[in-house]
């Protein structure tokens, strides 16, 4: 038998390495993780998930403060805005979490190989001109934002930006101009726009949050509207030029038609991610990415190369950080010579602006697909958190909560919902849709009172016809 440094070898420490670096020595094996970062932790921890959420959460408070939600409650106040020291907490966080992991890999025994990996063979690794080896290679590189063609982004400007450069605007904007009405330019554009900006959201398609309900992404675009976020929808963005501290942004219809121009002193560019696949040596080793960049894999996460698996952001299905973990826990598992499992079809997606907005299985257009495009052959049920008695204390009654089922099984199909803390309740759907639970199951099980899961429960008796509260 070939003779290795370590029995598996992760590239990348964001949420799919470092916690398939930390599962593989939980279960034995000898393993090293490589990461080019300074700290551990990825696009997530360093500024993706974790940054935005601590903006997000410090500008509702201010907004609360300002918009007069607080003063309705007998709280009276005259809100200052500290921006150093709200960055100050973000990078707190950012900086307690990846410390912490940096902890787990010293307690759990992993190594941490810092550097650039770049593959010699399929059991090869240069990571800095030093040459490591192992029996299983695991590519989590994760991914990077995607560019517009025709726009430079410069972040040190804090003009034209990504998401990293929106995270560090020193001063509120005057007007930012967000280009993609997804999840990322959306949760940002709220941030500024609760700390005083006007903002322009910019989409190519008809509708915001593509790939979500219909339901969810026209109930959605009304509460944003009703925030002061401005839209222009079936809109193509053709160029930005950027004058001192001024971008001029010129749009034209999606179908096509007359041009106009938007003068900004900020335009957040958010348009997707790509897998990060270049400058690894893929070609070294002879393995090829699909026409979206991403590395095709089995169900044990191996790809056409012997040794060599992938997890996360670099192969196919939506680019989520707890799908990348529970990918690396699986990946590991199979290695270690056990079973690795994934549901890829509960796979809980969340947008974190206020209401929150979630979702997990099949949209209604799904399901209809699903069922041969029959629609009879589907039930569905919508309960408005306006009916929610947490929700109207709480003074944060938009949205609603959509259950999705079979009719003849009853079996639940989809989950969505739009309230201040979607993300946390939709915990419960999964775990419903994981066990296949159908909507009586749901709707016959005890939830506490008040709580804003009741409004799940009511959903699910809705499916039958028999909602109490409205």
């Amino acid at each position: 038998m070939a003779e290795y440094d370590y029995d598996i070898l992760i590239i990348g420490a964001g949420p799919g390495g470092y916690v398939a670096a930390i599962r593989a020595a939980q279960l034995g094996l000898k393993t090293a993780c490589v990461e080019s970062r300074e700290t551990l932790g990825g696009t997530c921890l360093n500024v993706g998930c974790i940054p935005s959420k601590a903006m997000l959460h410090a500008s509702e408070y201010f907004d609360a403060a300002t918009n007069g939600t607080m003063a309705e409650m007998g709280i009276e106040v005259t809100p200052k805005l500290n921006m150093d020291k709200m960055h100050a907490q973000r990078l707190d966080a950012v900086d307690g979490l990846t410390k912490g992991v940096a902890f787990l890999f010293k307690k759990n025994k992993v190594d941490w190989k810092k550097g650039h990996a770049e593959f010699v063979d399929a059991h090869t690794v240069d990571v800095g001109g030093e040459k490591v080896t192992a029996k299983e290679v695991v590519i989590a590189t994760g991914s990077s934002v995607t560019k517009l063609p025709g726009v430079e982004v410069d972040n040190s400007k804090h003009v034209v930006v990504d998401s990293t450069g929106a995270l560090e605007l020193p001063t509120v904007p005057k007007h930012m101009v967000v280009i993609g009405g997804g999840v990322i330019g959306l949760e940002l554009g709220s941030v500024w726009r609760r700390l005083g900006a006007k903002v322009t959201c910019v989409e190519y398609l008809d509708q915001i949050f593509p790939g979500m309900d219909a339901d969810i992404r026209k109930e959605s675009n009304k509460i944003f509207k009703k925030q002061g976020i401005e839209f222009k929808l079936s809109t193509k963005v053709t160029g930005v030029s950027v004058k001192g501290k001024t971008a001029t942004v010129t749009l034209e219809p999606a179908a096509g038609g007359e041009a106009e121009t938007i003068e900004a002193d900020c335009v957040l560019v958010s348009i997707g991610r790509r897998p990060n696949t270049d400058g690894l040596g893929l070609e070294n080793i002879g393995l090829e990415v699909n026409k979206r960049g991403q590395i095709e894999i089995d169900h044990e996460f191996r790809t056409s190369v012997e040794g060599v698996r992938a997890i996360g952001d670099v192969v196919p299905g939506p680019m989520l950080a707890h799908k990348a973990e529970d990918e690396g826990i699986a990946v590991a598992e199979w290695i270690a010579g056990q079973t690795g499992i994934v549901n890829h079809d509960v796979i809980p997606t969340v947008v974190y602006t206020l209401p929150e907005i979630a979702g997990v299985g099949l949209t209604e257009e799904q399901a209809i697909e699903k069922m041969g495009g029959d629609k009879s052959r589907i039930k569905t049920s919508k309960f408005p958190m306006m009916a929610n008695s947490r929700a109207k204390t709480n003074h944060q009654t938009d949205g609603l909560v959509k259950v999705i089922a079979e009719a003849e099984s009853d079996r639940v199909l989809g989950i969505w919902a739009i309230a201040s803390v979607a993300g946390t309740m939709i915990a419960e759907a999964a775990i419903a849709m994981e066990f296949g639970a159908t909507s009586e199951d749901i709707a016959y099980t005890c939830h506490a009172h008040p709580t804003h899961a009741e409004a799940l429960k009511e959903a699910a008796m809705g499916v039958q016809g028999k909602p109490i509260h409205i």
